[in-house]
């Protein structure tokens, strides 16, 4: 387990079917949902800035866009539902 990590196998099958998954189309690479997710938390566990990420969780830009767009359609609400169940 990486000092990065934030969820357990166990806890990343229960919310997995709920994130984005790649739609196939050409384009940008479809970031890595867990990264983006374990991203997501490590910045509210350590209540960093946005552009304090570490470098492992790619461009700040990124996991800032699947932040804004998972709060927006509350996506990251049933999220945190499912985990704190």
């Amino acid at each position: 387990m990486s000092r990065f990590q934030m969820l357990s196998d166990a806890q990343w099958s229960l919310i997995e079917d709920l994130l984005p998954r790649p739609t196939g189309r050409p384009g940008r690479k479809f970031s890595d949902a867990r990264l983006m997710v374990e991203a997501i938390i490590y910045r509210y566990r350590c209540g960093i800035a946005w552009r304090d990420l570490p470098e492992v969780f790619g461009p700040w830009q990124t996991v800032w866009t699947w932040h804004r767009r998972m709060a927006f359609d509350q996506t990251w609400d049933r999220v945190l539902a499912k985990l704190t169940a």
